[in-house]
């Protein structure tokens, strides 16, 4: 089975310096079978900083996402035209907290360049990301109250139809794990999970096997076995894989960890998306 990586970052994601060009070059070295260009796109940070009150720029680090999105598609539409019978380039865009502005968000769905959208859920409303959350100051209930605000938005998410698959379900764990050692039980939340899981079965939407756990220091993909196999029991046909490399060295990192946790989870093809259509491959 050739490897696909669904979710990378280039240039023109804000924390990412991986050259489009490089990048590009070694997706087509790898021979992959399909690569997404997903460069963030953050819906509460569409407008310039001059936009927002006060206290909506105290949980925001970065502005002006409309300007990061049409430099993305442009050149990665120019790239596609360029590897055209070399290499299946996907234009796809990581688009964060649809919620909290979906007028942006039905912006980027309308654009036709856009073949796929990986909705992302990086900070709940009223909140910084959770990368940037001190959780040595937070008490475990106001943690476990944070994860449920999580997954409540994730949940009112799976209800909308402006992405087609949500990236990194567990994101929420992922710093608190690595950086302080805090591995909060989210099975407290596996009902409102389970429901979402319905949603996006029930509305022909996929979630995102994430594998930059396995490299970062988590020790799993987001979401786990688990949570992947629930959702394949819950009637989930969609899965994609992807890396979330910001650097050209990342991408299709662990992409055969992802396709095997798929396998064990009871997938028996893998997804990648054009024109928002999503097309498969089998596992084999």
């Amino acid at each position: 089975m050739k490897l696909m990586d669904c979710h990378t970052h280039t240039q023109f994601s804000v924390d990412s310096e991986a050259d489009i060009n490089e990048c590009v070059r070694r997706a087509a070295e790898l021979e992959l079978a399909a690569y997404a260009i997903t460069d963030h796109c953050e819906c509460n940070a569409w407008y310039g900083r001059e936009h927002y009150s006060e206290a909506e720029q105290q949980v925001r680090e970065s502005f002006d996402y409309a300007s990061d999105f049409e430099r993305s598609v442009s050149a990665v539409t120019a790239m596609k035209e360029k590897y055209a019978g070399k290499l299946n380039l996907i234009c796809g865009v990581e688009l964060g907290q649809i919620l909290h502005d979906t007028d942006a968000a039905k912006t980027v769905n309308a654009d036709n360049r856009v073949d796929f959208i990986i909705g992302s859920v990086h900070q709940v409303l009223g909140e910084q990301d959770f990368y940037f959350i001190d959780y040595e100051k937070l008490t475990m209930d106001e943690i476990y109250d944070l994860l449920e605000r999580y997954f409540r938005e994730v949940y009112d998410l799976s209800r909308t139809d402006l992405f087609d698959v949500v990236g990194h379900i567990t994101y929420c764990l992922r710093y608190m794990k690595q950086r302080h050692g805090i591995c909060a039980d989210i099975s407290r939340f596996d009902d409102m999970i389970g429901e979402t899981f319905r949603n996006l079965a029930q509305n022909g939407k996929g979630i995102e096997i994430n594998t930059s756990g396995l490299r970062q220091g988590f020790g799993d993909c987001f979401p786990d076995l688990k949570y992947v196999k629930l959702f394949r029991d819950l009637g989930g046909e969609i899965i994609t894989i992807g890396s979330d490399s910001h650097t050209v060295e990342d991408i299709a990192a662990n992409a055969a960890d992802g396709a095997e946790l798929a396998r064990a989870a009871g997938f028996r093809r893998l997804a990648y998306f054009r024109k928002r259509k999503p097309y498969f491959t089998d596992i084999v």
